[in-house]
């Protein structure tokens, strides 16, 4: 079974109220239906940064977020995990006020999960970007989770 690590940004749109911004709206959309009809296809993780966010801010809002989380393992952060960071960071795959959003990225990479899923396309979904951060984790020898959005995995047409 492939594996699915889900970002903050996931969980926010799954557990966030409507809203009439067509863009969040859609994107709310395209998460719920990703969350019921696809989720149960992979294996889930996710880590103890995104408990750390998905916790903050509003506490209606957080216990929403969390609940969401119930029950997803999450990936250990040992010490190659933060060296890996370090990397990003210095070679400027990511600028360094984005060291969470590395944080997510070297931890899939640690543990080579298959996919990051992720609506944050600023530092983590971002098509300039993603081929500096392949290289450098090529060079230190971990594989690249296909960073997307719901979109993207939803699979074949017919294969609901």
């Amino acid at each position: 079974m492939k594996t699915v690590y889900i970002e903050t940004s996931i969980v926010s749109y799954l557990t966030a109220r409507p809203t009439r911004n067509l863009l969040a709206a859609a994107w709310q959309n395209a998460t719920n239906d990703w969350w019921e009809t696809r989720r149960r296809r992979f294996e889930l993780f996710t880590s103890q940064l995104v408990l750390d966010e998905a916790g903050g801010g509003d506490p209606e809002a957080a216990q929403r977020r969390l609940g969401a989380l119930s029950g997803i393992p999450l990936l250990p952060m040992p010490e190659p995990v933060t060296d890996l960071v370090v990397v990003l960071l210095a070679k400027g795959a990511l600028p360094r006020k984005a060291a969470d959003d590395a944080l997510h990225i070297a931890v899939c990479a640690y543990h080579r999960v298959d996919y990051l899923l992720t609506w944050n396309c600023r530092h983590i979904d971002n098509a300039e970007m993603k081929p500096i951060m392949r290289r450098i984790r090529a060079l230190r020898g971990y594989a690249c989770p296909e960073i997307c959005v719901p979109l993207e995995l939803m699979g074949k047409t017919n294969d609901r």
